[in-house]
């Protein structure tokens, strides 16, 4: 999805009530991993719950380029006919991968162990994107890139003929950048160890543990998590069951707490422990929220979210939860608008680099539905308004996927309805996400591209 030209507006409006119960998408996280792990393994793996949308569809487009045969059954289970580590196929065209950002950083990371090319592509928000965090270990291990500065899309990176096992602390909380490295060390001859000062979510290390790779993860005497992964072992297919995508289902979950008259259920919810940040965060500031139905499923706790409308009130969101809601915050800031007295939210600095500069344009969304903000280089606060937030604005998405349906969301409550100037973008992770919605009690009014 590229520019404006053909842009679709979409407008909710203030709901008389939200009830229901509702499946939303499968974890984008663990889809584009199934994905690159399945072509990675000898065999077949199995892939139920997978995403469908445009990120995860673009993955697997890729991972078909690699050489993985890749169909859909028509019960819905996904199937990866794998090459195997050590067999993938040089690609014969450009790497498209559309707006997803993790899926072009793991699978750079996945062919950095090869010695053949592949050039990367993307739409106009991801060709806006930094890699060069990504590139960095991948150069170390002995990868060659040709990019614009700072590691701009379109880059071709081509392997080494002996890629080098390396030792590399993350520098930041990435999930991303330690997964392309542990990706790349699963054809890499030798021991590579990644150091996470901060833990981030661990998919990665539990998918490649279960497709049988040799991983193992350690505690470090000052809190980091130190993995290492034994390169060259094969990998076999597996049957992956994908639980519903947390940050996903923030969006009708958020919806209910500040919706009237709200009662919603929102079943199969991973609950896996470096993801839970936003719902930690919504029951310190006193959301009516309950979890049924707990239980474990291919490794991932899961559970059923019942959301129903609260008083909310500010509060302060520690830095270091950050990673475990990363996604999630633009979301929270909507219910922070609905919360009395203040929330602030420190340690935002990886927002300034996600599918748009996500601080600025919640920052943005929110002064133009007439909330009120304090923001930093890496900080937020809002000063909520309960049942008087004024709405009425239109929000530019940046083709921000997450901006969207946030903003959608804060529709539902506000006095007048919320405009997002391009509805097209929820593609991206959550397809349904208008039928959802509506089929709860959602308003929306799609407009032309004049307004």
């Amino acid at each position: 999805m590229d520019a404006f030209s053909a842009a679709q507006p979409l407008r909710s409006h203030k709901v008389k009530s939200l009830t229901g119960t509702v499946r939303v998408p499968g974890d984008k996280s663990m889809s584009h991993r199934a994905l690159i792990l399945g072509t990675l393994a000898r065999g077949t793996t199995r892939i139920s719950g997978l995403l469908e949308g445009e990120d995860v569809l673009a993955t697997a487009e890729a991972m078909r380029q690699y050489g993985a045969m890749i169909t859909r059954r028509d019960d819905g289970i996904w199937t990866v006919d794998g090459v195997g580590v050590g067999a993938l196929l040089e690609p014969s065209d450009v790497i498209d991968c559309g707006n997803a950002g993790t899926g072009v950083r793991l699978i750079m990371g996945m062919a950095a162990a090869y010695p053949f090319s592949s050039t990367f592509t993307g739409d106009g928000s991801l060709r806006k994107r930094p890699m060069k965090r990504v590139l960095d270990p991948l150069e170390e291990m002995g990868a060659q890139v040709i990019a614009r500065d700072g590691g701009l899309l379109p880059l071709t990176l081509r392997g080494n003929d002996v890629p080098l096992p390396i030792t590399y602390t993350v520098p930041m909380p990435s999930a991303q950048v330690k997964s392309a490295v542990l990706l790349a060390a699963l054809s890499t001859e030798g021991t590579t160890t990644v150091i996470e000062p901060i833990p981030t979510r661990d998919h990665s290390e539990r998918m490649i543990a279960g497709f049988g790779g040799d991983l193992t993860v350690e505690a470090g005497e000052d809190g980091s998590r130190i993995i290492t992964v034994k390169g060259g072992k094969p990998l076999t297919g597996q049957d992956v069951t994908i639980p519903a995508d947390p940050s996903s289902a923030a969006f009708p979950i958020v919806a209910a707490l500040i919706a009237p008259d709200a009662n919603v259920v929102v079943q199969n919810v991973m609950l896996n422990p470096t993801r839970t940040g936003l719902i930690t965060t919504l029951q310190e500031m006193g959301a009516d929220l309950t979890l049924t139905n707990r239980r474990t499923e291919g490794g991932e706790e899961l559970a059923d979210i019942t959301a129903k409308s609260s008083q909310l009130n500010g509060t302060t969101v520690p830095a270091d939860r950050a990673p475990s809601m990363i996604d999630e915050y633009p979301v929270l800031a909507m219910a922070a608008a609905f919360a009395e007295g203040q929330t602030r939210m420190p340690g935002l600095h990886e927002l300034r680099v996600k599918e748009s500069d996500r601080l600025a344009a919640v920052v943005d969304g929110l002064t133009a539905n007439g909330v009120e903000t304090e923001s930093g280089e890496d900080w937020l606060t809002v000063t909520g308004n309960p049942g008087a937030v004024p709405g009425g604005g239109t929000v530019i998405t940046h083709l921000d996927h997450r901006i969207a349906m946030a903003f959608l969301v804060m529709g539902f409550a506000s006095r007048n309805p919320v405009t997002v100037d391009d509805g097209r973008v929820i593609a991206t992770s959550f397809p349904a996400f208008e039928g959802l919605m509506t089929d709860l009690g959602g308003r929306f009014t799609r407009l032309s591209n004049h307004g």
